[in-house]
């Protein structure tokens, strides 16, 4: 666990909302209409895919889902050019199954209060593998927490 300074990111994403058990298939075609359009963009993500969550509110989850680029492009149906804005973050890495990641959050909660710090009431979870392209492999998810 750590705090970090980050810089503004640039992102192609689409903001919905979705109960949590339907997120599996919202993520997937939602990453899919992203990635087509960086296809039709001939660029390429500049960093792993993303969720913003806006709130924990398991039944109408209100997300973003996307991908960082470099630069700002035209928006497309639901694919909107938007940003995640710098700042103070708490971040750790998750290892292991989704199913087990409120315990790092509640760590990482643990943190933050002790390093003196408050959290803003939204979180980032990165997605640095794909354990369906890697068999045997363990998820790993970075945990972002943004600072007031």
């Amino acid at each position: 666990m750590e705090l970090k300074e980050i810089k503004e990111l640039k992102t192609l994403s689409i903001r919905t909302k979705s109960p949590v058990e339907k997120l599996p298939n919202i993520l997937g075609e939602g990453y899919g209409e992203i990635m087509k359009y960086i296809g039709e963009l001939g660029i390429e993500p500049t960093g792993e895919p993303f969720v913003i969550y806006y709130n924990m509110d398991m039944s109408n989850l209100d997300i973003e889902l996307g991908f960082p680029v470099a630069v700002k492009h035209p928006n497309k149906g639901r694919v909107q050019s938007s940003k995640i804005p710098g700042g103070k973050f708490a971040t750790t890495l998750h290892v292991g199954p989704y199913e087990t990641v409120e315990k790092s959050y509640n760590e990482l909660n643990a943190f933050i209060i002790s390093q003196g710090h408050e959290a803003q009431n939204w979180v980032i979870e990165a997605y640095l593998n794909d354990p369906r392209e890697n068999p045997g492999e363990e998820p790993k998810t970075m945990i972002y927490i943004p600072l007031k």
